[in-house]
């Protein structure tokens, strides 16, 4: 990142302004961070790059005589309220009337008899076309008048700028194109130039049904709708360009130009307000965008989107030691760092990449990532690419407040509070409780019950998961307004269901029954994973009633619950029970290690303050092995990291990086990266990118445990490095540098002031800093070394 002369950066970690002044970076920590390549894509999924603008994703090609650009909107759906007049949200009236008999039977040891009761009768109702998927939205073709031998070319996504490139030599002439997405104009971007007159025939082609298509002033839009409820939508697309322009047998057609910019605006009639979700007015939506770009050139709109991104990207720079790779294409660099290679560079592009790919997709006004991000090229993705609640919409999340990006986690929050009212009928519905849920697959129209298949589709916890995020947000932030107003109200509804819903066992424990361990053995009279959740929910809200100062009688009573719930259970084998029963396998190597939430992203389980559990925990990874697939394999970086083994951290990190060129790889030996570096589940989902990044967090700070620790999980394989702009809980901005694996020098800048335990190694002094105030550790760095 070239840092010289570096002016003030605008750090607004959420609802709080903060003008911070970052000293001028060392020579070393300038870097490159390109993925590019020397040919063009094939494949959509493994070869292809990605640019967003937060509202919209586009994934480029590179093509020399054709260029492919795939685009989708967030918001474009199949399925809802206008799929079928029987779309009832899945709720089955009546529903809990069966629990008194699904829970006798488990507490008989009729373990079959319940799993068969709870799969007919608690169920969701609905069908997978009623769910519906996530849609693309079509595809640009530009074909480029070429001719002769191309030499020089590269296609490259450059991290610091957050914007895509292709350029080649034909035959002497110097051709470039340049893509971002300008998410204060709610534009994609497409621009390309050339040192001699070319011409272009360009092409929108949309799988979905066409309403009407014009072309006037300049401008093309395409109106249609998803055939299956009859969604609107609107892509258009405004030319610019010093050649001539014609609109011919449904073609766009340009000659003799120089110079060609493509603005791209899309929207549909979406709304995310229950339960219609219908109703905007997406045609004056495009209008206005485009209206917006009425006297502005293409490098004034390139400046606003470099100024707009960089404001968030430039926050943290990670540098882990000598680069000197830069020069490799990034397919083989990756293919050689799974022979062994040593190539911290790939490393830094691998983390700050994920930070690019959050940027660009998910920002306030927009909806949050799903499973894909907001990269999607089909009618029929995998998982409807949806918001799958039992882990990955989670760990979509990780990185969001620790690497500096509090403000793309904003639209995960109003999300949330669209689900509230959905979430409390099917609680109501399916059992019986107070409070608002979520289960294992939701849609953006409200689908909030259990899948219509078990044991995956049953995950009521997964709301109370989700407020997890929302604590989180203001633990790094404290900004108490936003806990006030948002946080605060969204997880007390989620605790209510589960003081409802769990009930007292036989030892006077509370438990969750019927559980199922996501996506992992059968029905329980008590996942261990339910119980961590709900003690964690809890116990954001007890500390929340003691900051807001409010609501004694519910915190008292959410202390009462949150203590007599069951607690993490030590099994026969020294493993951390999955489950109330000890019936853990020793050989099972599952891809989900759900039972271990407590210790990440949980704090229930802590190595200082629980290290039985902690020692457990490790017995069980070990249990499990380090295969796994994409997103698992990131969730066992992060477990690894708070149990402090940074190698073994490390190792697993090392394999997320494993090229996959089989999209069929058997998913359980599986996981790893394509050669854009977009994560293998198989196929791609964007989870294991953003837990790997929040992986890579975690080894160098963490302050889950009521203090700073500094590097405590880094690996050997990381002997020199710094990191700048990592935040700690509390609200510090955290900068390290280490040398011969040992802490080297450490500044602190806080957002709110305060006092705060900082560790590193086993030594912790106490440090009290003011607002704005940073703090460089100077003689207290001789205390902790």
């Amino acid at each position: 990142m070239n840092v010289k002369n570096r002016k003030l950066v605008l750090l607004v970690p959420c609802f709080f302004v903060l003008l911070v002044v970052l000293a001028s970076c060392s020579e070393d920590m300038q870097q490159e961070l390109k993925l590019w390549y020397d040919q063009p894509a094939r494949e959509w999924m493994t070869e292809a790059l990605p640019v967003g603008n937060g509202y919209m994703g586009s994934m480029f090609f590179g093509g020399v005589e054709k260029e492919q650009i795939q685009f989708t909107e967030g918001s474009l759906w199949s399925g809802g309220p206008g799929s079928s007049p029987d779309y009832n949200f899945g709720i089955r009236e009546g529903a809990w009337k069966n629990l008194e008999e699904i829970r006798k039977l488990i507490n008989d040891g009729k373990l079959k008899e319940a799993n068969l009761l709870a799969s007919k009768e608690l169920t969701g109702k609905i069908t997978s076309g009623q769910f519906g998927a996530q849609q693309t939205m079509g595809d640009l073709f530009i074909s480029v008048e070429n001719s002769g031998v191309t030499s020089n070319y590269k296609r490259e996504l450059d991290l610091n700028k957050g914007e895509g490139s292709v350029s080649y030599v034909l035959d002497g002439a110097k051709y470039k194109r340049t893509y971002f997405g300008d998410y204060p104009g709610k534009l994609m971007v497409y621009n390309f130039t050339s040192s001699r007159k070319t011409g272009y025939t360009i092409h929108f082609q949309s799988p979905h049904k066409m309403n009407s298509e014009n072309f006037a002033d300049g401008i093309y839009s395409f109106q249609g709708n998803v055939k299956d409820n009859g969604m609107e939508f609107e892509s258009c697309l405004k030319f610019d360009t010093d050649g001539k322009l014609e609109f011919i047998d449904g073609k766009i057609q340009i000659t003799n130009a120089k110079n060609l910019t493509i603005y791209q605006v899309a929207a549909t009639d979406y709304t995310l307000e229950y339960p219609e979700y219908k109703g905007a007015d997406y045609i004056a939506e495009n209008k206005k965008a485009l209206d917006r770009l009425e006297g502005k050139s293409y490098e004034e709109v390139s400046k606003e989107h470099l100024i707009d991104y960089q404001n968030l990207f430039s926050r943290v720079e990670l540098n882990l030691g000598e680069n000197n790779r830069d020069s490799v294409p990034t397919d083989r660099r990756l293919s050689e760092y799974a022979d062994g290679t040593i190539d911290p560079g790939l490393e830094e592009i691998y983390f700050q990449y994920s930070r690019y790919l959050m940027i660009s997709a998910s920002r306030k006004g927009t909806l949050p990532l799903n499973l894909q991000g907001k990269w999607n090229n089909s009618t029929n993705p995998p998982w409807a690419c949806d918001y799958h609640m039992n882990i990955n919409e989670e760990m979509l999340y990780w990185p969001a407040e620790v690497t500096n990006l509090g403000e793309c986690h904003l639209p995960l929050f109003t999300y949330m509070e669209s689900l509230v009212e959905p979430g409390k009928n099917s609680a109501k519905e399916f059992f019986n409780t107070r409070g608002w849920i979520v289960n294992t697959m939701n849609n953006p129209f409200g689908y909030t019950s259990p899948g219509w298949g078990f044991p995956w589709g049953f995950f009521p916890a997964g709301a109370a998961w989700l407020c997890q995020h929302a604590w989180e947000h203001y633990d790094f932030t404290r900004d108490e307004s936003f806990l006030k107003e948002t946080a605060y109200p969204l997880m007390k509804e989620a605790a209510l269901f589960w003081i409802d819903y769990l009930i007292e066992d036989e030892n006077g424990y509370l438990v969750s029954i019927p559980s199922y361990s996501p996506e992992h053995g059968g029905i329980s009279g008590g996942a261990a994973m339910d119980h961590e959740i709900a003690w964690d929910l809890l116990n954001n809200c007890v500390q929340a009633c003691e900051v807001l100062g409010v609501d004694d009688e519910f915190k008292q009573k959410a202390m009462a619950v949150r203590d007599k719930i069951l607690p993490p259970l030590i099994g026969s084998w020294g493993q951390l029970q999955e489950w109330k029963e000890d019936v853990d396998d020793p050989n099972d190597n599952h891809r989900h290690v759900s039972h271990l939430f407590a210790l990440y992203p949980g704090k229930q389980i802590t190595v200082e303050h629980a290290p039985e559990l902690a020692e457990a925990a490790q017995v069980t990874l070990k249990g499990r092995g380090d295969g796994g697939t994409g997103w698992s394999l990131a969730w066992k970086v992060n477990f690894w990291a708070r149990l402090k083994d940074g190698d073994h951290a490390y190792k697993l990190f090392r394999r997320l990086l494993r090229p996959i060129v089989n999209q069929g790889t058997d998913m359980v030996n599986g996981g790893g990266s394509y050669s854009n570096l977009l994560c293998a589940h198989p196929p791609f989902q964007l989870d294991g990118n953003m837990g790997g990044c929040a992986g890579i967090a975690e080894m160098l700070l963490q302050s889950h445990d009521g203090y700073i620790e500094l590097l405590p999980a880094l690996p050997l394989a990381w002997k020199e490095g710094e990191v700048k702009g990592l935040v700690a809980r509390g609200g510090f901005i955290i900068d390290i540098k280490w040398e011969n694996n040992e802490l080297a020098d450490a500044r602190i800048k806080s957002i709110t002031g305060g006092e705060i335990p900082v560790k590193y190694k086993d030594k912790t002094i106490q440090i009290a800093i003011r607002q704005g105030e940073e703090l460089k550790l100077d003689n207290q760095l001789k205390t902790l070394q």
